[in-house]
């Protein structure tokens, strides 16, 4: 309520009638005002009242009365009697409905309750114009649905020139992209209203319980817990929003750092990304985080060199030409022992040593032992590396045919008398069961026994 903007009368209730008088005036922009004013100076034992309108409450638990005021210097008016005051009483009384009349409630203190009594910092004598005091006043807590304030004069020659009734409140804030709400002060000048608070939108809790606290001025405390922007969104509007990540640009964690672009090889083409998908032929490992480039599988391993030697095997060679972007190369050695009279190749036997190992080595070079004398080898050198698993192709190699050595053949396993006579023999025998290479001929030993 502010009475300075009213344009009609007021109306206020006064007791007794021969009291405040309600009175047009103007203020010093020349305004129209509606005032009170009294003046019973000359008179003993003045008991003045005067009520203003229901006012509602709301929520409000204290309120705060702005009075601008005049009051007359007792010393500058002649004849008077010693009861001339320069002060008067502010008073409220709490209703849970309009229900004042003209005689009720009574006009004293209790049922009214006091406020304080109120005086000028200044006075003015009738040779000076007057001089505006401005006083406020709160009083609390509240608890029904409205009240009125009543002014009691004592004696005093003043004019009321405006009142005005607010309350105080925190307004609307936003702290650690909490949103907190709008709320009054509490019922004491130093009491604390905890206002709970909610993440703004595509934020969320780090920290809980969300709470401000206002204080009796109207003013935030420190707030306790906070939120940040979720992933996929970044601070805004100095750090009161979240907003969405442009097309380009990710942000992979939940937290108060900004979009980034997108890592090499990757894309977003949507907003709110919160990791950047591979391009085609480009792929992250299971243990690459979002913020990882993609990559690629490497390209074929190169200058493979072979060493035979009877039937061992030194295969070396040099690292691929492309790596694929990463570091984590490896090489695996496929064995295939081919049947060229068939045209094809099987998988060596488990008995084919790779030393030291055939899968997974880090070195560029291995012993191939036990091999069959005087057969066709193809060697795979495969390259892999983190992402190998991902592509849906065979890993890129270089490929060596090799033939090892003839060794000696084994045994004929037996050989058999076919006929005889006194003085000749025919014999037969099977062929070594591994000729180990092309056999020539064949020897026969014999001597009387």
């Amino acid at each position: 309520m502010d009475t300075k903007w009213a344009t009609t009368e007021l109306a206020w209730t006064a007791h007794p009638e021969t009291g405040w008088e309600e009175v047009s005036g103007y203020d010093d922009a020349m305004n129209p005002i509606r005032t009170y004013q009294v003046c019973n100076v000359r008179e003993l034992n003045q008991n003045n009242w005067l009520r203003s309108d229901f006012i509602l409450r709301k929520d409000v638990l204290r309120v705060y009365v702005e009075m601008k005021f005049t009051v007359r210097d007792c010393n500058s008016i002649p004849n008077i009697p010693g009861s001339c005051k320069e002060t008067f009483n502010l008073f409220y009384y709490e209703s849970d409905s309009d229900s004042a009349t003209a005689t009720s409630p009574f006009w004293m203190e209790n049922p009214y309750v006091k406020v304080d009594t109120i005086a000028p910092d200044e006075s003015f004598s009738m040779l000076e114009s007057g001089r505006v005091n401005t006083k406020v006043r709160s009083f609390g807590p509240l608890s029904k649905a409205g009240f009125y304030l009543a002014f009691q004069d004592l004696g005093a020659c003043m004019s009321l020139i405006s009142v005005r009734v607010f309350y105080k409140k925190c307004s609307t804030t936003i702290a650690n992209f909490a949103v907190f709400p709008e709320t009054a002060t509490g019922a004491e000048a130093t009491s604390l209203v905890i206002a709970p608070g909610t993440c703004v939108p595509n934020a969320l809790e780090v920290s809980v319980p969300l709470k401000l606290y206002c204080n009796g001025d109207g003013e935030w405390m420190v707030p306790v817990g906070s939120c940040t922007c979720a992933a996929g969104f970044e601070p805004a509007m100095k750090d009161t929003q979240c907003q969405a990540c442009g097309q380009g640009s990710f942000k992979s964690k939940q937290g108060d750092g900004p979009c980034f672009p997108c890592p090499a090889n990757s894309r977003a083409t949507s907003g709110a990304a919160s990791i950047c998908s591979c391009r085609n032929g480009y792929y992250r490992s299971d243990t690459d985080t979002p913020d990882s480039p993609c990559t690629t599988v490497p390209s074929a391993p190169r200058s493979v060199i072979s060493s035979v030697n009877e039937t061992s095997l030194l295969l070396e060679w040099s690292e691929p030409r492309d790596m694929g972007g990463r570091e984590d190369i490896l090489f695996n050695v496929i064995c295939k022992k081919c049947l060229p009279e068939r045209g094809m190749c099987s998988r060596c036997d488990d008995n084919v040593d790779i030393s030291p190992r055939h899968l997974g080595l880090t070195q560029r070079r291995v012993t191939v032992r036990n091999l069959q004398a005087h057969t066709q080898y193809s060697f795979e050198i495969q390259a892999v590396n983190g992402v190998s698993n991902k592509s849906p192709y065979t890993p890129q190699f270089a490929s060596v045919n090799i033939t090892t050595n003839q060794a000696a053949p084994s045994a004929v396993p037996t050989v058999h008398l076919m006929a005889a006579t006194a003085s000749t023999m025919s014999l037969s025998w099977l062929p070594p069961e591994n000729p180990n290479g092309i056999i020539l001929d064949y020897e026969i030993k014999y001597h009387e026994k």
